[in-house]
């Protein structure tokens, strides 16, 4: 069957001036609907026309090669419709080539985010019916209202949530496809009409101001994979520094991928409800790769290989890696390791230190309380699965602690991948009161006058927060991170399990009882600025620095 896509744009314009040949994220707006148009033609031999009065227009489609039918002053004005207009180019272009067609498409040049394979898979639902006229349209299920008679009257029944709302579909404007036989100057919609459902991300007709900025921000979008690992020997900082990268990166189409051995990083990305795949093996991953076909890749993995990063680079534009001081370090686009500083021949392409700490926006929210010379509230905390259970060992100190020091409270947060909470319990006895898998760890910090931590990511929350704290590596790797300083609010240990009961009661006490280095510990902390880092880091991945 013989199509011809007609494509019109005039050249005025009143609420957005120029608007046809205006650039849009690189390229004149009306190319998008050229480009659409002509991957049909490339596939199924349609022709394709533009109907303009504009000489800026005219020439821009002719430079991508595309034929222009010129439209006359009596087809120009706003308060034309598209039908003389669309009969006018259909008409000429038969005359031209002396043959007739069988099917028309109109596709407005304001549909820029409009997607060929949506046009393509279009035209063969029209083909495959038994249809007159086919409208594009978005799906958008409201409670709405009208006026009749000069009165506010509903348009339903009764009131239900959107997804219980019949279908209520509205025309996209992004493309119009029909029979010749209906092309008039009048109308192009016969009898048998059904509309084709796009994506909202598709939707979007350049009409405003607004419709510009929205339309561009879709286009900017990029397809993000996250790889990241969550174990009870590696812990779940990973998968939580995902997770917080990725609430940040809306509009962006994002996909988490983690390996098969990661049971508790599963259920924990399983419950965020973002895309999610789990691979058994690198093998499995490439093929991740090729299918998703990414702009980015994240690699939250620890230290990666030459070979795995080079195996990425043939499917994506850019790889960005956390906490990586492996070989594959060197061919990735950036490095950001946050925990890890003045490192030696390290690739020019790290990022390090405070300034690139991602941290979680209830941080940002939340304020520092007022500081208290009474140690009254003291919180352990050891991360989202503590591989080395310390928590269980300060649950044992606090006990022995707790009739020297009956003023204070000693709060416990397990982590989600915890493995030993059966045993941590509240014990009132001893002022111990256990809180699992807290959803909003700032509110617990912001009563904390001292904490026991371990040597990860916390640190970086409780300098926002301004609670001086005691810290406890949890293997050796995680004891070279160097933030964990006195020099920046903290009291370093060393490796928890080889630290002894009595040193961990002893400087709890000497905190407790001396206010004045706790106050000169938040004060280091609090000295810090972490709400920039958030920015720096998502420049760093989307390649905006």
């Amino acid at each position: 069957m013989k199509t011809l896509i007609v494509i019109p744009a005039r050249g005025g314009s009143k609420r957005i001036p120029r608007k046809n040949v205006r650039i849009m994220n690189g390229k004149p707006l009306i190319l998008y609907s050229v480009e659409n148009a002509m991957a049909l033609a490339g596939k199924e031999g349609a022709d394709v026309v533009v109907s303009t009065d504009d000489e800026e227009v005219k020439s821009i489609v002719q430079n991508f090669g595309v034929e222009v039918i010129e439209r006359d002053e009596t087809l120009s004005s706003d308060r034309v419709t598209l039908d003389p207009v669309i009969f006018d180019a259909l008409t000429k272009k038969e005359a031209e080539t002396g043959g007739r067609y069988d099917i028309v498409i109109t596709m407005q040049a304001t549909s820029p985010t409009l997607k060929a394979e949506t046009l393509r898979e279009a035209l063969k639902a029209f083909t495959a019916g038994d249809f007159d006229t086919m409208i594009s349209c978005v799906n958008k299920p409201h409670l709405s209202w009208s006026e009749k008679d000069g009165v506010i009257v509903k348009n339903y029944e009764r009131r239900l949530n959107s997804q219980e709302l019949p279908s209520n579909y509205l025309e996209t404007g992004a493309f119009l496809i029909t029979r010749r036989s209906l092309v008039t100057k009048e109308s192009r919609i016969g009898e048998r009409i059904t509309v084709y459902e796009t994506d909202a991300s598709e939707a979007i007709d350049i009409d405003t101001e607004e419709d510009w900025i929205a339309a561009e921000s879709i286009l900017k979008r990029k397809k993000i994979l996250l790889r990241c690992v969550g174990q009870q020997k590696l812990g779940m900082g990973h998968i939580y520094r995902c997770l917080t990268i990725a609430y940040k990166l809306i509009g962006h189409d994002l996909l988490f991928v983690t390996d098969a051995e990661s049971g508790m990083g599963i259920e924990k990305l399983r419950e965020s409800y973002f895309p999610l795949r789990v691979v058994s093996d690198d093998a499995e991953f490439e093929e991740v790769l090729k299918e998703y076909s990414p702009d980015i890749v994240i690699n939250d993995v620890l230290d990666t290989e030459e070979a795995f990063v080079k195996m990425e680079r043939r499917y994506t534009r850019r790889i960005v890696n956390f906490e990586d001081m492996g070989p594959g370090a060197w061919h990735a686009d950036a490095v950001i390791n946050a925990l890890y500083e003045n490192r030696p021949n390290k690739p020019a392409n790290v990022y390090e230190g405070a300034d690139y700490y991602f941290i979680r926006d209830e941080f940002l929210e939340e304020s520092p309380k007022e500081f208290s010379p009474e140690c009254k509230n003291i919180m352990i905390m050891f991360g989202g699965a503590d591989p080395s259970n310390l928590t269980g060992k300060l649950y044992e100190i606090c006990k022995v602690l707790q009739p020297k020091m009956k003023q204070a409270e000693f709060h416990f947060l397990t982590g989600f991948a915890y493995g030993n909470k059966e045993d941590i319990k509240d014990d009132p006895e001893h002022n111990i009161y256990v809180h699992h898998d807290a959803k909003r760890v700032s509110a617990y910090m912001k009563k904390a006058d001292l904490c026991i931590t371990s040597q990860g990511r916390t640190v970086f929350e409780l300098a926002s927060m301004g609670v001086p704290a005691i810290v406890l590596a949890q293997n050796e790797r995680e004891a070279e991170h160097v933030f964990a300083g006195m020099g920046n609010g903290f009291i370093n240990l060393g490796i928890g399990s080889e630290t002894d009961a009595i040193t961990i009661i002893r400087t709890i006490q000497y905190l407790a009882e001396v206010p004045r280095v706790r106050q000169e510990m938040r004060d280091l902390q609090l000295s810090k600025e972490f709400e920039k880092g958030q920015e720096r880091v998502i420049k760093l991945i989307l390649n905006e620095e």
